[in-house]
């Protein structure tokens, strides 16, 4: 739990509060649609290589 409420409030910039408020599946959805818009921004940037801010290993 710790790792998604910190991954959305640093991407989404979102209060402690609000992240803790969700149900965890909502939390976890947050995290993959941030993971996919860094996937997407990776790949659009950098090609192939490996996102490092994927921290759900969703490639």
């Amino acid at each position: 739990m710790y790792e998604e409420v910190g991954f959305v409030a640093y991407y989404f910039h979102w209060s402690h509060d609000d992240i803790m408020n969700m149900e965890h599946a909502e939390r976890r959805r947050w995290c993959d649609e941030i993971s996919r818009i860094n996937r997407k921004m990776n790949d659009e940037t950098e090609g192939s290589k490996k996102n490092i801010f994927d921290v759900f290993g969703k490639r």
